[in-house]
C-alpha cells in the first residue's frame, strides 16, 4: 500500500484526519482500564508487542521516551500518579512538521518502539494522538529467512511522459507490486480507464528500462529511493510515444495524421520477403475472440514473464501493440518492424530476411503467444496414460483435465482440440488409445499417383532428328516404365531403348531399368536413345555393343593440364551401337560418320587427297584417329568413372582383341574430319591407375580441330528438334473437396521405417497402423492444406484447386464424440480468413482473405495494400491455411452481452462450453 510522506497536501489531510479520531477519542481518566490491564494488552497478549511479526501486517512507530514514562505509569499502579504520559507525542522521529518524513538512522528501541496494529490504536483510545501528527504506520515485509519491519519504505518520483517537470513523490513498501506503482501513478495522473499505460524506470546510467512484469514487487524490481518512474500513455493510433525515439515508425505525412478508417482494415509494410509474417499476422488479427481479448487489454493480467518455455512476455506484447496499431483505425498501413525482431531473437530461423513458410510462422506464434500468457505459473509433472480398455468419454477428460494443468491460456481457449489416436500393433494385435490436444490440422491433399516427364528420343536413324515427349507416368514407377510409355509414342521397343541424365554436355547418369523414377527430378534434362545392343556386353554374344561419345572441340586456351589441353566438351553427347564385326578404329570412324551424317558434311573427292607419300607418311604418325598409344583399345589405360555416372565396371572392350593395333588409315591417306580418344565419364582424359577401375567403361570422345568442324559441322542443325504431339498435352486436375483432405487425414496409414512405434506388449519397435480422429473441436479451427510436398528425390507444390465452402462447414461426421443433437452449431464452421501462397517452391509470394468481425465484409491484404473482395473471389488454387469460427462462438460474440467487447476468454468472460473446453 502506497503511503504519502512528502505530499504536502496529502500529509495534511492525513494529519487532520488523526486528529478527528484523536479529538473524538478524547481520553477520560476514570474511562481508562485498569493498569494492569493495560500492561497485559499492549506487551503480552495476542495485540501485544511481544507477539511474532506476520508479513504484509501493520505495525506503527512510537517515539521511546513516551513509550518508557508509559511503562512508568502502568507499572507505578497509580492511575492519578504524576507520571501520567499524556498524548503520544512522536515529534522527535520527524525531520519537520510540513512533510512530516522521518529522520533518518532512526535505531529501534533507542529511538522507537513498534507496536502492532490492535495494541496502537488501544493507546490512541485511551491516550490520544498529539494535534496535527500523522501516525507512523509500516507494513512487515518478508525478506529471504527473515521478517521485517520496513521503517523506512521506498520513495519514487512519479512523472507522465509528456511533462517530466511535474513529479509526485510517493512512498511505496518493497513488497508493494509494480501494478500497485502503476495504479497510483494512474491516480494521480487523472488517466483515463481506457487508456493503456506502461512504466518505465531510470537506471544509474540514465538510461530506461521497461517494467514489465506488474506482479513483482519493487524489490524484485530493484527500484531505490529517489529513483524516477516515468508513465507512459499509449497514443489514439494504437503506438506508444517512447517507440518514435527507438525504432522504425509509420512516417505518416499529415494528412494521414487525422485519417480515420475503418478499425483492422490495416496493410503491414513488407520489409523485405516478410509477405509470409504479414500474411500469418493478418489472419490471426481477424479472429474475433482474440483480438478483443488483446484490445481489452485482459492479457496484462495473463502475462507470464517467469515462463522458462516462454519469451518473457515480449512476443504476446509485441502481438498486442501490432493489433492495437492495426485496430485503432488511424492507419492505411503499418510497419511490423519491432514485432519482426522478436520474432528472430526468439527463433533464429526467423532471422534476416529469407522467405519462409506462413504455417511455420503460425505455429510459433500460437506456442509463443500460448506460453507468454499461460495461466500456468509452475507446470506440474503429468504423466501419460493410456486407455487401458477404459472408456473413451473417461480418458478423454482425464487428457483434457491433463493438457489444462499444464497449459491454460486464451490460446488452449480458442485453438486447441483433442484428437483420438489409435495405434495396432501388427504382431500380437496390441490396441493403444490415447487422446493428444492440437492446435491446428495439418490435412494431406489426395495426390495423384501420376506424374509428367519431360523426355528427348534420339533415334538411331541419323536422318530424324531428335523428338521431345511428354509422358505420364507412375509416381512409383521405375525407368522401365518410362521406357514403355514412350513405346506407345515411337514404336519402338523398350528393350531398345537406354535412358540418360544428360549435364553439361557429359553423361551425369546413365540408368538401369530397375531404377525408381523418383530419382529423376522435374528439373533433369533426361535423353531416351534408341539402341541397338548394351554396354554391358556378354562374353560370346553377338549383340553390338553400345558406346558413349562426347563431342569435344580444340581451343587455343593456356596450356595447363596436357592430358586434355584445350579441348571443351560441346553438343549433345550419343550413345551409338557398333556392330562386332566393325569395332575396330576404321570401324567406329565410319559408324560415327554415319550417325552424324545429319548434321556433319562429308568431304568431297577434292579433299581425299593432299600431299606426296611422304608427307603422307609424317601426317600418318600425327593424325592417326586413335589414341598416341598406337590405336589400341585392348589394353586401356585405367579412368575414372565418376562417382554418379551409373557405369558398369565391367569393360566390354577387352572382346577377342577387337580394336586391334592395325596400321589404318591406309597407305594412301583418306581427309579425317576428327579424330577419336578414349576419356573418362567426364570427358577428360585424366587415368587413374586403382586396381577397381582398371575395367571401368571407356567413353569415347571425336575431337574437332575449330577449322574443320566450322567447315563441316552444322550446329543449328545438330541442336535441332521436333516436338511430338504429346508435348501439349496437360494433364488435368480435378478439384478436390476440403472434406476429401479430412477424409484422408482420418484414414489408417502404417508407419514408416523412420518412425516406428515401441509395443509395450512385444517389447520391441513395431510398423504399427496409426489412425487419428477428431474428437473435440476447437472455437477456432485452424486448417493448412500440405501443398507442399518434400521426398528424398524432389520437392513439388500441390496447386490442386481444394474447394472449401465459405458457411456451413460440417464436422459431424469426423467428430467420434458423442454428440449434442440438439445444438448442430457446435459441429458448423464458417470460414473468416485464408492464407494464400501464389508461386513455387523456390519464390512465392503471400496474401490474406479475412472478413472484418465488426463490418461483416471481406477485404484482401496484400502487404501494405489492401481492397475489399466478394465471397466468389476467395476461393483459388492458393489457398494454404484456412481459418474457421465454430458457429455457436459466432452467435455468441454477436449477442448483447458479446457485442461488449468482451472477448471469448475465462480472464473477460464467462468460459465456452463445457462440452468442448473443460474448465478445471
Amino acid at each position: 500500500m502506497a503511503t504519502v510522506a512528502a505530499n504536502p497536501a496529502a500529509a495534511a489531510a492525513a494529519v487532520a484526519a488523526a486528529a478527528a479520531v484523536t479529538e473524538d477519542r478524547e481520553p477520560q481518566h476514570e474511562e481508562l482500564p485498569g493498569l494492569d490491564s493495560q500492561w497485559r494488552q499492549i506487551e503480552n497478549g495476542e495485540s501485544g508487542r511481544e507477539r511474532p511479526l506476520r508479513a504484509g501486517e501493520s505495525w506503527f512507530l512510537v517515539e521511546k521516551h513516551w513509550y518508557k514514562q508509559w511503562e512508568a505509569y502502568v507499572q507505578g499502579g497509580d492511575q492519578d500518579s504524576s507520571t501520567f504520559p499524556g498524548c503520544i507525542n512522536n515529534a522527535t522521529l520527524f525531520q519537520d512538521e510540513i512533510n512530516w518524513r522521518l529522520k533518518e538512522g532512526l535505531v529501534e528501541g533507542e529511538d522507537y518502539v513498534l507496536l502492532p496494529a490492535a495494541a496502537w490504536h488501544y493507546l490512541v483510545s485511551w491516550y490520544g494522538l498529539e494535534h496535527g501528527q500523522p501516525p507512523i504506520e509500516r507494513k512487515v515485509i518478508e525478506l529471504p529467512n527473515i521478517q521485517k519491519v520496513e521503517v523506512y519504505p521506498v520513495e519514487l518520483l512519479l512523472v507522465r511522459h509528456n511533462d517530466l517537470g511535474k513529479s509526485h513523490t510517493v512512498q511505496f513498501s518493497h513488497t508493494d507490486s509494480i501494478g500497485l506503482v502503476l495504479r497510483t501513478a494512474r491516480e494521480r495522473f487523472l488517466v483515463e480507464p481506457q487508456e493503456d499505460t506502461r512504466l518505465w524506470a531510470k537506471n544509474s546510467e540514465g538510461s530506461l528500462d521497461r517494467l514489465y512484469d506488474t506482479h513483482i514487487t519493487v524489490l524484485d524490481a530493484a527500484l531505490e529511493t529517489g529513483q524516477l518512474i516515468i508513465m507512459e500513455t499509449r497514443k489514439k493510433d494504437g503506438t506508444w510515444p517512447s517507440a518514435q525515439l527507438h525504432v522504425m515508425n509509420n512516417n505518416m505525412s499529415e494528412e494521414d495524421e487525422d485519417f480515420k478508417g475503418q478499425p483492422g482494415i490495416c496493410g503491414l509494410t513488407n520489409l523485405g520477403n516478410t509477405c509470409f509474417m504479414n500474411s500469418a499476422l493478418q489472419c490471426l488479427s481477424n479472429v474475433p475472440q482474440l483480438t478483443e481479448y488483446f484490445l481489452n487489454n485482459c492479457y496484462l493480467e495473463e502475462l507470464n514473464f517467469r515462463n522458462p518455455l516462454g519469451m518473457k512476455g515480449e512476443i504476446a506484447e509485441a502481438y498486442a501493440d501490432l493489433v492495437k496499431q492495426a485496430w485503432s483505425g488511424h492507419h492505411r498501413s503499418i510497419v511490423p518492424h519491432v514485432f519482426k525482431n522478436k520474432v528472430g531473437h526468439f527463433a533464429s530461423q526467423f532471422l534476416g530476411y529469407q522467405q519462409h513458410d506462413s504455417q511455420e510462422l503460425l505455429s510459433f506464434l500460437l506456442d509463443g503467444l500460448h506460453e507468454d500468457l499461460n495461466r500456468v505459473k509452475k507446470k506440474e509433472y503429468v504423466e501419460l496414460c493410456d486407455a487401458a480398455g477404459r472408456p473413451d468419454q473417461e480418458v478423454a477428460q482425464e487428457a483434457w483435465q491433463n493438457h489444462k494443468r499444464r497449459n491454460d491460456s486464451v490460446i488452449v481457449d480458442t485453438f486447441h482440440g483433442l484428437f483420438k489416436s489409435t495405434l495396432v500393433c501388427p504382431d500380437c494385435g496390441n490396441v493403444s488409445v490415447t487422446f493428444d490436444p492440437f492446435c491446428y490440422l495439418s490435412v494431406p491433399l489426395p495426390i495423384s499417383h501420376k506424374r509428367v516427364l519431360e523426355v528427348f528420343f534420339i533415334p538411331m536413324d541419323p536422318r530424324r532428328k531428335p523428338e521431345q515427349h511428354r509422358l505420364v507416368v507412375p509416381k512409383k514407377g521405375k525407368i522401365s516404365d518410362l521406357c514403355v510409355a514412350l513405346s506407345k509414342h515411337t514404336g519402338i521397343s523398350p528393350e531398345r531403348m537406354m535412358v540418360a541424365d544428360v549435364f553439361s554436355h557429359r553423361f551425369y547418369k546413365l540408368y538401369q531399368l530397375e531404377e525408381p523414377l523418383s530419382s529423376i527430378l522435374d528439373r533433369d534434362d533426361i535423353f531416351v536413345y534408341e539402341v541397338s545392343g548394351r554396354i554391358e556386353a556378354i562374353e560370346g554374344s553377338r549383340e553390338d555393343i553400345v558406346v558413349p561419345v562426347y563431342l569435344r572441340e580444340r581451343t587455343p586456351a593456356r596450356d595447363y593440364n596436357n592430358s586434355y589441353y584445350g579441348l571443351m566438351l560441346f553438343g549433345h553427347p550419343l550413345l551409338v551401337s557398333v556392330p562386332r564385326d566393325r569395332f575396330t578404329w576404321e570401324g567406329l570412324y565410319n559408324v560415327l560418320m554415319y550417325r552424324l551424317s545429319r548434321y556433319v558434311t562429308k568431304p568431297n573427292s577434292d579433299d581425299e587427297d593432299d600431299g606426296d607419300e611422304k608427307e603422307d607418311d609424317e601426317e600418318d604418325k600425327d593424325d592417326v584417329p586413335g589414341p598416341s598409344t598406337g590405336g589400341s583399345l585392348r589394353d586401356p589405360e585405367p579412368e575414372q568413372a565418376g562417382p554418379s555416372s551409373g557405369v558398369t565396371n565391367r569393360c566390354p572392350f577387352l572382346l577377342d582383341n577387337c580394336l586391334g593395333t592395325s596400321q589404318w588409315p591406309p597407305r594412301r591417306r583418306r581427309k579425317q574430319l576428327f579424330t577419336l580418344q578414349t576419356v573418362n565419364s567426364n570427358g577428360t582424359s585424366d587415368r587413374t591407375t586403382s586396381p577397381e577401375e582398371v575395367h571401368a567403361q571407356p567413353y569415347i570422345a571425336i575431337d574437332w580441330e575449330p577449322e574443320m568442324k566450322k567447315r563441316y559441322y552444322d550446329e543449328v542443325e545438330a541442336e535441332g528438334y521436333v516436338k511430338h504431339d504429346c508435348v501439349g498435352y496437360v494433364m488435368k486436375k480435378a478439384p478436390v473437396r476440403l472434406q476429401e483432405c479430412i477424409e484422408l487425414f482420418t484414414t489408417v496409414e502404417t508407419l514408416e521405417k523412420e518412425n516406428p512405434w515401441y509395443c509395450p506388449s512385444c517389447k520391441q519397435h513395431q510398423l504399427a497402423t496409426k489412425k487419428l480422429d477428431l474428437w473435440m473441436l476447437p472455437e477456432i479451427l485452424i486448417i493448412h492444406l500440405k501443398r507442399f510436398s518434400y521426398t528424398k528425390f524432389s520437392r513439388e507444390k500441390l496447386d490442386t484447386l481444394v474447394e472449401f465452402p465459405i458457411r456451413d462447414l460440417d464436422f459431424s461426421e469426423f467428430v467420434i464424440q458423442p454428440q449434442n443433437e440438439s445444438n448442430p452449431e457446435l459441429y458448423k464452421y464458417d470460414l473468416i480468413a485464408v492464407s494464400n501462397h501464389y508461386g513455387g517452391m523456390r519464390d512465392g509470394h503471400y496474401t490474406t482473405f479475412a472478413c472484418n468481425k465488426d463490418s461483416g465484409q471481406w477485404h484482401y491484404f496484400d502487404d501494405n495494400s489492401v481492397s475489399p473482395v466478394n465471397e466468389n473471389q476467395i476461393e483459388s488454387k492458393a489457398a494454404y491455411v484456412l481459418f474457421y469460427q465454430r458457429q455457436d462462438v459466432a452467435r455468441r460474440l454477436l449477442s448483447p452481452a458479446g457485442s461488449s467487447g468482451a472477448p471469448a476468454s475465462p480472464a473477460c468472460s464467462s468460459p465456452p462450453s463445457s462440452e468442448f473446453m473443460d474448465v478445471n
